[in-house]
């Protein structure tokens, strides 16, 4: 029989009833009322940021066509900036057209950045007029090329049976190769400048999540110079950073959100609803992060080799994450309510959660001196500061980032310095940001999305969808 775990509207009724359901599940999550070290100074690379909380990079899907920055997008990154906390990492922006994950998402050209430039000015100008100063506040954009995620045609560097099915690629679909990954290096070092010419103080190659930089982490199968070892495996992402300090030069931190566990694909039980992992070879070697042995268990060992790895080649900031939105959404982003193409929890959401403490704990005690930024938070709710702060007292973390939780409830830091965040603000993981972003049909082939029980411009774009009926990826 599945196990029966407590709703989120019973889970977060008050801290008695939650901390009681952590005790029953045996996990490792602590809460601390006094925020305290959360807004303190924290610093990276030598600068200085105001306080520990970050906005986490959670696409809008409102750019335009030519994927500038639209009226929403500066809405949605005017909010963030007011919102008080020190660090707005910027969202995923595509390095050239052929890897955008759908028709209204960012890309950094030459004919964007100017647009890039002007958001990247209008948040920090929003931030000094909120908080008084810019000068430690921190404003960074996410490097990425969607691979076999790619809206117009899927780029895949490596096959495996199940993902392969999971993500509808046929097995004989073309492997990117080793000369067009060389040039696809080149791609992202020109958008590397224009980020820093517009502005950006740190630059985020992302490798999370199973686009194509966190796809080449776990292509084990793939033969050449860009798979099999681990070595390999981080060429890339090695080389592009090396590459990036010599030819762009010293001014952008260099970051990366990194997966620390992959997992595998899960599917919906179609007599319970609920998500089960498909079957899978072992040992797994389709996956990074996990035990190859048992693949649905993370493995931390091959992460922390990574980044070790890219901190010889220059990474100088590092935030974790996990899993696949696409194939196992219950690993990255625990859920009260699934997407519609999605499955009902196999686990407690607070199980989610402590793996993503643990991911993040795994790092930052591999690496005391490289600021570690937590990812996980949302699901707690308006407790979602109080458990930064534990970790934060703990060691656990360096900066406390918020995805889902900030789309919905912008200014939680500001709340959380001047009494704690407020229950009917925050984020209650309906799954309506995800609905949207995966709702395809309209004029420009994508809907924006943002957080629909807390913000009626967003409501109102739901009400369309459900008008004109669910369209999926």
């Amino acid at each position: 029989m599945t196990e029966r775990f407590l709703s989120g509207h019973a889970l977060f009724a008050d801290r008695a009833t939650l901390e009681s359901e952590i005790r029953r599940l045996g996990l490792g999550l602590a809460l601390d009322s006094e925020i305290r070290d959360a807004l303190r100074p924290g610093a990276v690379a030598g600068r200085a940021v105001g306080n520990r909380l970050v906005v986490q990079p959670m696409e809008g899907c409102d750019g335009t066509p030519e994927g500038k920055p639209d009226e929403l997008t500066f809405r949605r990154w005017g909010r963030f900036a007011r919102g008080g906390a020190k660090v707005l990492w910027g969202e995923a922006v595509a390095v050239r057209a052929d890897g955008r994950a759908n028709p209204r998402q960012l890309l950094l050209t030459r004919e964007s950045a100017p647009d890039l430039a002007r958001l990247v000015d209008f948040a920090r100008e929003e931030h000094r007029k909120a908080l008084g100063t810019s000068d430690d506040f921190l404003v960074g954009i996410q490097l990425t090329h969607s691979g076999r995620f790619s809206h117009g045609r899927p780029v895949v560097v490596f096959h495996e049976r199940a993902f392969d099915a999971a993500t509808g690629i046929a097995p004989d679909h073309p492997l990117l190769s080793d000369d067009d990954l060389d040039r696809l290096q080149d791609d992202y070092v020109a958008a590397a400048r224009l980020a820093v010419d517009a502005g950006a103080d740190f630059v985020d190659l992302k490798q999370c999540h199973r686009y194509l930089l966190s796809e080449l982490l776990a292509a084990r199968t793939r033969t050449g110079k860009f798979g099999g070892s681990l070595e390999n495996r981080t060429r890339f992402a090695r080389d592009l950073l090396g590459r990036i300090r010599a030819e762009v030069g010293p001014e952008p931190i260099l970051a990366t959100r990194i997966n620390a566990f992959d997992g595998i694909p899960f599917r919906k039980d179609p007599r319970t609803g609920v998500g089960q992992p498909v079957p899978v070879d072992t040992p797994y070697l389709g996956a990074f992060g996990v035990d190859p042995r048992h693949p649905t268990e993370p493995d931390p060992r091959e992460p922390i080799e990574a980044i070790a790895s890219m901190r010889e080649a220059g990474l100088q900031w590092v935030n974790v994450s996990a899993g696949c939105p696409y194939t196992n959404p219950h690993v990255g982003r625990p859920a009260d309510t699934e997407p519609p193409d999605g499955y009902g929890m196999p686990e407690s959401g607070l199980a989610g959660v402590a793996r993503h403490f643990g991911l993040a704990e795994a790092v930052q005690r591999a690496f005391p001196d490289l600021p570690v930024v937590g990812t996980g938070y949302s699901y707690l709710r308006h407790f979602a500061i109080e458990a930064g702060e534990a970790n934060l007292r703990a060691g656990r973390v360096a900066f406390v980032g918020l995805g889902r939780g900030a789309i919905a409830y912008p200014d939680f830091a500001r709340d959380a310095a001047s009494g704690g965040m407020a229950r009917a603000k925050a984020c209650i993981t309906a799954s309506f940001c995800t609905t949207l972003m995966r709702s395809k049909g309209n004029a420009l082939g994508q809907f924006a999305t943002g957080c629909v029980p807390r913000d009626p411009v967003y409501a109102e774009l739901l009400r369309e969808v459900r008008g004109r009926g669910f369209a999926g990826p």
